[in-house]
């Protein structure tokens, strides 16, 4: 039996990046010889065993065989024979199909490091063509390292979405995939991979036609150097669409909630948040409230950021700190009203309303300073 660390540990310590998980390949065992040196098993598709005191995975080396369209049709098979050389051919690319003994010695069938060096995502084999789940991954890790895609794996990712396989992907998988790749250091690497062969047509419609060059790919650009959080980057991204594609998008990949109420408001209010260094008391009172950034304040600032995505990265606004000065001033002045006593004042629960915006104009006005 001999043991390899395999995949993205060995290809991120290559590159000087840190690690976080490990995973090992087993070779020339069987399940019964890991339980009896105490691993627990945990795969349900092919035996994946949790080791007794670390509780990393390792995983008895396997080939696959495609069975069926989509990314969930493989049929794995588990031997002693099988060697380690076999199993890292079935992986996606070469920088990932490297292992590293127990010695420490670099196990390199296909050229991983050679690529690695060259920064050149290439696909190891024609099995490559099995999984669509792939395209998504490669679009992820050229927007992680700033990687080309080799010629032949790009024409073979356009035959990929050409005949439809990235169609059997399920919204859940496409969600996961970009919004990994949305939160790299270049977003719009992912996205132009997609474009490139074909597959952000059928997975993300709504962002075409695509180009680096629109308001949103710039917005995102910026959200992305400003190492913003997930819901300002997808906010970013979609929040020029106008509502009706933002739902569809949306109801498409299944973005979660925060997500999609984030590019929401902001596509309902954009103009005012484009022109608040102008807004006036009574215009920046009626933004915190439709936006309901009393109750959400957390929110309202990630509005601020999409906002500040538009007007600085998109439209390279010089002036947007006083947008932003004004913006921020609106949220705390209404925040800091005891809206207690300003209804127990009232005499009829019919005056509450506008006693407490009456309130909250008064207090953003002073705070703003006249």
């Amino acid at each position: 039996m001999k043991i390899y660390q395999v995949g993205g540990s060995v290809r991120d310590a290559l590159l000087g990046r840190e690690t976080v998980d490990r995973d090992y390949v087993v070779v020339g065992a069987t399940p019964g010889e890991l339980v009896a040196k105490g691993y627990k098993p945990v795969g349900k598709d092919f035996p994946v065993f949790l080791h007794p005191q670390t509780h990393e995975e390792y995983a008895l080396a396997r080939t696959e065989r495609k069975t069926a369209p989509g990314y969930q049709g493989f049929v794995f098979h588990t031997e002693p024979t099988v060697t380690l050389e076999e199993d890292l051919a079935r992986r996606d690319f070469t920088i990932n199909a490297m292992a590293q003994g127990e010695d420490g010695a670099i196990v390199d069938p296909y050229n991983g490091q050679a690529d690695l060096k060259a920064g050149v995502l290439r696909h190891v084999g024609a099995a490559f063509a099995e999984d669509p789940v792939r395209i998504l991954r490669g679009a992820r890790f050229a927007a992680r390292f700033g990687f080309s895609i080799a010629p032949e794996t790009l024409a073979l990712m356009r035959k990929m979405a050409d005949n439809g396989e990235v169609d059997a992907l399920v919204p859940e998988r496409v969600w996961q995939e970009v919004a990994r790749g949305l939160m790299e250091a270049d977003p719009l690497r992912m996205l132009a991979t997609l474009d490139a062969c074909g597959a952000l047509a059928r997975v993300l419609p709504e962002l075409m036609p695509w180009s680096a060059k629109a308001l949103n790919m710039r917005a995102l650009e910026y959200a992305a150097v400003q190492a913003a959080a997930l819901p300002v980057r997808f906010a970013a991204a979609a929040g020029s669409l106008g509502e009706e594609r933002i739902q569809r998008l949306c109801e498409r990949v299944r973005v979660p909630t925060d997500c999609r109420d984030l590019a929401l408001i902001h596509a309902r209010n954009a103009d005012e948040f484009a022109a608040a260094a102008t807004l006036d008391a009574p215009a920046l009172a009626g933004l915190v409230q439709r936006c309901d950034g009393l109750r959400q304040p957390e929110r309202f600032l990630s509005l601020i950021a999409v906002a500040q995505a538009f007007a600085k990265g998109a439209r390279g606004d010089v002036g947007y700190s006083e947008a932003m000065r004004r913006l921020r001033i609106a949220l705390e002045a209404s925040r800091g009203l005891d809206a207690g006593a300003i209804a127990r004042s009232q005499p009829n629960p019919q005056a509450i309303a506008a006693a407490l915006r009456a309130a909250r104009i008064a207090a953003i006005a002073a705070a703003l300073g006249g």
